[in-house]
């Protein structure tokens, strides 16, 4: 019962320090099996010094007993069996020499496998093999026996012995063999095989003694109480920090408009008083869970050092949550010649680009003039050489960006670069088209134009649209590959040199004169504000209809900005000329009868005695045929 309580109680803690040790399973793994190589290799020829050993103590036993069966006479015989004794004694301090030479060559890069006592620490290592059994296996074995002694209730430690065996001593307890100690242990102790398993005997007592001692009801509950205090005087600590927090954020508040003011320079705000209010208790707040976080860091540490087998647990809280930030701190000193590199990247770059701004404001300015580049040119070609730089930029970059020769960096690249490709196609299209529309220059900014039933102005001219506001102040977006693809009319391009000629139609019966009609509709456009005098304005006939003669006045002007308004004063002198000279404008099918029906001249242009024409009606009598 008391060992179940002893084993459950710290389980809640054991799985906080799981992860730390799964991060070097691998590590270990990996030493592990460096670790087996060598004492394998050590032990195969240990197995060969060993036979040689027993094949030399199988001799030396025959030649003992023929040397005790002679007598005292056979002198010559007595001579060459002690010879062949010495020999094999040299023989045995050479094995024995050349095994403590082969064990220090090992000791540095060797480890040996614990055998761990019942509060789970280190009793002392095992290196060698005996018989068949390796020295992991030997370890654990051993360790297994401790836990048995120990819950052995009438378990007398000072019944623990060391007997001398054949070729091992042993440590046992009744007819429990707890080690067995070989003469290759011994070298690795530097001791002898006695000494070796005196030590080791009190070891294990000791060991068994003190987890009973430190296992006990009395320690077992003053430990559980002291964990309760423990967690008592942090759950206190806590709730006080919270009260203070409460009382420091109401001290705050009620002091927020005295010490808090907009942060301003002359008519811009960088932050106002809200604002800095927000970030204050942002800080508070971090400030608190910091706090939080320094105690039950200190609080747990303080848990796992009272039960003795959770002790080695606050090492491993410790680095659980220090290794993460050792990796950082350590991955961002061994960046930085990479971090200096990019910055130096990035600088030079920056005054390339600058020094080419530069030269394209001068292009743009008219400053600097080639042949064959247009001023307007200018600042889209620094678009398309300020992105090429840029790229080139990356590519110096990249491979100094951390992960970048990684497959995860690579895989996701690719995949970066499929999306962009599959989802960008309309965009690349339309930029391609913009580039093509830049040197084509088919109208620039301001330019009054016509694209498709759009009409207005140019607003803005990017590589991916063109916006255009139109007269009523409606702004339309122009994907440029419809730009592209469509017909354009530019009003703007000639009209500062030549102007841009306005024409509209008007429909005349064919009672008037053409020459008339010619004069009236000239006088009409000269009129006309905006109208340029010369080049004078002129008239075509372009239809002689059924009712009508349709008459269109052309005229010059170089306010291409003002169609509106000019097209509107001009259709109002062309309807005030024509009823100043007595001439009914025949709008398409209008028909006028001129028996008995009232002219379609206002009455303000017409004779105070002005009568409508009366009905004629001539009838036909009998005599008149």
């Amino acid at each position: 019962m008391r060992n179940l309580i002893r084993k459950l109680i710290p389980m809640f803690l054991l799985a906080l320090s799981i992860a730390s040790y799964g991060q070097t399973d691998s590590l270990v793994q990996k030493n592990d099996s460096i670790n087996n190589i060598a004492l394998q290799e050590y032990n195969q020829k240990l197995v060969e010094v060993e036979q040689q050993r027993i094949a030399d103590s199988v001799k030396k036993a025959e030649l003992e007993s023929q040397l005790s069966k002679l007598k005292t006479t056979d002198n010559l015989e007595k001579e060459e069996l002690l010879q062949q004794l010495k020999s094999i004694e040299e023989n045995e301090k050479r094995r024995i020499e050349d095994k403590k030479t082969r064990i220090d060559s090992l000791r540095n890069t060797t480890k040996g496998y614990p055998v761990f006592g019942v509060m789970n620490d280190t009793l002392f290592l095992v290196y060698s093999k005996i018989g068949a059994s390796t020295p992991k296996e030997r370890a654990i074995n051993i360790s297994r026996k401790i836990e048995k002694l120990y819950e052995d209730d009438f378990l007398k430690t000072d019944s623990i012995l060391v007997l001398k065996s054949e070729n091992t001593y042993d440590i046992v307890y009744g007819e429990i063999i707890i080690v067995s100690i070989s003469e290759n242990d011994a070298i690795w102790y530097d001791k002898s095989m006695h000494e070796l398993a005196q030590s080791f005997k009190e070891t294990i007592k000791n060991s068994i003694v003190e987890a009973k001692n430190e296992n006990s009801w009395l320690k077992l509950i003053g430990r559980i109480g002291l964990v309760l205090l423990v967690i008592a005087i942090a759950w206190g600590l806590i709730w006080l920090i919270g009260k203070g927090h409460s009382k420091l954020l109401l001290f705050i508040n009620t002091k927020k408009d005295k010490w808090l003011k907009n942060l301003s320079y002359k008519d811009y705000t960088f932050l106002t008083a809200e604002q800095e209010m927000q970030v204050v208790l942002f800080i508070v707040k971090i400030f608190r869970w910091f706090v939080y976080t320094i105690l039950i860091y200190i609080s747990l540490p303080i848990i796992f050092s009272i039960f003795p087998f959770s002790r080695d647990w606050a090492d491993a809280l410790f680095q659980l949550i220090w290794s993460p930030f050792k990796g950082v701190l350590i991955a961002v000193w061994e960046y930085l010649p990479n971090l200096f590199s990019i910055l130096v990247i990035y600088f030079v770059m920056k005054y390339v680009i600058r020094f080419v701004k530069y030269i394209f404001n001068e292009i743009e300015a008219e400053k600097l003039n080639i042949s064959g580049f247009h001023a307007d040119w200018a600042m889209p070609t620094y678009s398309i050489v300020k992105f090429l730089l840029y790229a080139f930029m990356f590519v110096l970059i990249f491979p100094y960006l951390p992960g970048s020769d990684s497959n995860i960096f690579k895989g996701v690249s690719v995949f970066i670069g499929i999306l962009f490709s599959l989802g960008s196609s309309t965009a690349i299209a339309n930029m391609v088209a913009g580039l093509v529309i830049t040197y084509m220059r088919p109208f620039k900014i301001g330019d009054r134009i016509k694209i498709g039933d759009v009409f207005g102005d140019v607003e803005e001219k990017t590589l991916l649209v063109t916006r255009i506001k139109t007269p009523k102040n409606e702004i339309i977006t122009i994907p440029n590959s419809a730009v592209l693809s469509g017909n354009t009319t530019n009003y703007s391009s000639e009209a500062s040199n030549n102007g841009l000629i306005l024409h509209t139609t008007v429909t005349i019966g064919y009672d008037v004169p053409w020459k008339d009609m010619h004069n009236v509709l000239i006088d009409a456009a000269l009129k006309t504000e905006h109208i340029l005098q010369d080049p004078k304005p002129f008239v075509l006939q372009t239809s002689l209809d059924d009712f009508y003669v349709s008459y269109q006045i052309n005229a010059y002007t170089k306010e291409v900005k003002k169609q509106a308004i000019i097209y509107s004063n001009l259709h109002q002198n062309i309807q005030d000329v024509c009823n100043e000279r007595n001439i009914e404008i025949l709008s398409p099918h209008y028909r006028a009868a001129r028996d008995g029906n009232m002219t379609t001249i206002p009455a303000d242009y017409l004779p105070k005695d002005y009568k409508a024409p009366s009905f004629n009606v001539k009838v036909k009598t009998a005599t008149d045929k």
